[in-house]
């Protein structure tokens, strides 16, 4: 556990509200809607790492499972789809108990398509289920008489988006020969964490695509992207290629000094980049969601770690590198000269191609840049490098970027380790993030199933999600929240706007299940239930202090 938990235990009042004001520093487009009251979010007594194939919670906590693999979501007969990830919560008419719920399916398992043959070929149907439990559910959600959340079937807003869902590409890519010339996508898969937008829209991420689409027989350069509905409005389907073309993670939305757009990203790979895009012209609230044109036109930038410099990635740079005759392309580009003259023609080149082209103009391959979230309290900026075992950060840190002069938009900054994850903290591999009203971070840790409970990874047990002080005598230690059913990963928390419930995701329990007979969990436990169905729980119990 580490020494947060003993001094959480001491402290008996619980988390402490932030220090100074409780106005934040600049907006961000987070989920922390109610960070002006500045409440506690919770007092919990730290629980302790656990195996059981239960989601443990600590005393005077409960959850309810609001949605779970293949439940119906509304009345045309459409299913939850599977790999439940990232959660965003948008009222209805402001309430606190009723509104939508987005939900990420980022990829299909042994439970939805059943076993692969021992050939590896999929059969046509095992295809078009996995594109089908892909993509995003949007379900309505609402609290009963009792306080219990549950599922609205009959919302007129409830649907699924998958893949075969079509979608319209935006900037520089679109219509190019990096597309086939396409304008339009056929679908979005592995869709994994996202985040929200200042004009009330989801930005979804697509990562480990390649399979899926490769599998389907589709363009692979129509995936890779950030996509952008709209949960009230079903015709809203866009693929942002100006913000690149990788192994998305997340996106993490604020504002420039001067009222421009931001929006951090990580490449969820080993020794990948992290991304940010700042657009060129200003958000304008009164325009609504027209605003979401600022995603297609800026300037994608990559962190280089060693100068504290984000370098623009952009056919310009490009250009002038090959220039040199004797350009020689560095570790994880592949390809002479003469053959990245002929990749890189045009913006809509570097973009679907972004890993290769941020790699040429100087950014810093890190160790699976996953979640990343703005304080909105002091415009840091909190990125989850979950682990790289390839030269040896078995366990994964969360960096901490300091823009110059508190500037989303600058293109300097310092950072900092904020937090390592082994023994000493009491987690592994740190993954999704989220901040509360006091400025406490929620982690979620993403240990591999295959490692659970074994060598140097026994003592975390499953995975979690942990409380991590950013300020206060207890700054940077983790206490532990949650403890995850077997072979699961906790993902996608997200508070409503009044904190007193937490969305979070059960993704892929019984991962490791080969045998559909002899299930490795059963989690979430159904009445005559033979499977694991992964899903998301709303979390009840917070009790507020000022």
């Amino acid at each position: 556990m580490g020494t947060g938990a003993a001094a959480l235990a001491a402290a008996s009042a619980g988390l402490g509200v932030l220090e100074g004001s409780a106005s934040a520093k600049s907006p961000t487009a987070d989920h922390l809607f109610g960070f002006k009251t500045n409440k506690v979010s919770g007092y919990f007594e730290p629980i302790e790492p656990s195996k059981e194939d239960r989601l443990l919670l600590p005393k005077g906590y409960k959850y309810d499972v609001v949605a779970a693999f293949d439940d119906v979501i509304n009345e045309a007969g459409e299913k939850f789809g599977q790999g439940s990830d990232y959660n965003a919560y948008f009222p209805i008419d402001g309430s606190n108990t009723r509104g939508l719920l987005v939900n990420n399916h980022e990829y299909t398992n042994i439970f939805s398509i059943g076993p692969i043959a021992e050939d590896g070929k999929w059969t046509r149907e095992q295809i078009e289920k996995d594109l089908y439990y892909q993509g995003m559910s949007v379900i309505e959600v609402y609290q009963d008489a009792d306080g219990v959340w549950k599922m609205d079937t009959a919302s007129k807003y409830a649907r699924r988006i998958h893949g075969k869902t079509p979608f319209e590409l935006t900037g520089p890519a679109r219509g190019s020969t990096a597309v086939g010339y396409a304008t339009k996508a056929t679908g979005t898969f592995a869709n994994c964490s996202g985040g929200v937008t200042f004009w009330n829209t989801v930005l979804s991420c697509e990562e480990n695509f390649s399979e899926t689409a490769e599998r389907a027989g589709l363009p692979l350069a129509h995936y890779g992207w950030v996509v952008e509905i709209d949960p009230f409005d079903g015709s809203f389907l866009k693929k942002h290629t100006a913000l690149g073309r990788f192994n998305h993670e997340n996106t993490a939305m604020g504002k420039t000094a001067d009222g421009r757009i931001v929006v951090y990203m990580g490449d969820d790979k080993k020794d990948a980049c992290v991304y940010k895009f700042v657009s060129a012209g200003k958000y304008d609230e009164s325009k609504g969601r027209a605003n979401s044109a600022l995603l297609e036109d800026g300037t994608l930038y990559v962190a280089n770690l060693k100068s504290g410099k984000w370098v623009p990635v952009t056919y310009e740079a490009i250009a002038k590198l090959l220039e040199n005759p004797n350009y020689k392309a560095p570790t994880g580009v592949k390809g002479t000269r003469e053959e990245l003259l002929a990749k890189f023609k045009n913006q809509g080149d570097v973009v679907t191609n972004c890993h290769e082209a941020a790699l040429m103009v100087g950014g810093t391959p890190t160790d699976r840049p996953e979640d990343i979230e703005i304080s909105p309290f002091d415009n840091t900026v909190f990125v989850s490098h979950t682990n790289n075992d390839a030269h040896g950060n078995i366990h994964g840190h969360i960096t901490r970027i300091f823009e110059k002069d508190d500037d989303l938009g600058a293109t300097e900054f310092d950072f900092e380790i904020f937090i390592a994850g082994g023994r000493q903290s009491g987690f592994s591999s740190p993954d999704n993030l989220a901040f509360d009203s006091s400025g406490n971070l929620w982690v979620v840790t993403d240990i591999s199933s295959s490692s659970h409970n074994k060598g140097v990874y026994k003592t975390f047990m499953n995975n979690g999600l942990f409380v991590v002080p950013t300020h206060g005598p207890a700054k940077a230690e983790a206490m532990q929240f949650a403890s995850a059913p077997v072979e699961s990963e906790l993902t996608g928390p997200f508070f409503t706007p009044d904190e007193n419930t937490l969305f979070l995701s059960v993704q892929h329990p019984g991962e490791m299940t080969t045998d559909l007979s002899k299930p490795t969990s059963l989690w979430p436990h159904r009445e005559g239930d033979t499977i694991a169905r992964c899903g998301v729980v709303a979390i009840r119990g917070f009790r507020f202090g000022v």
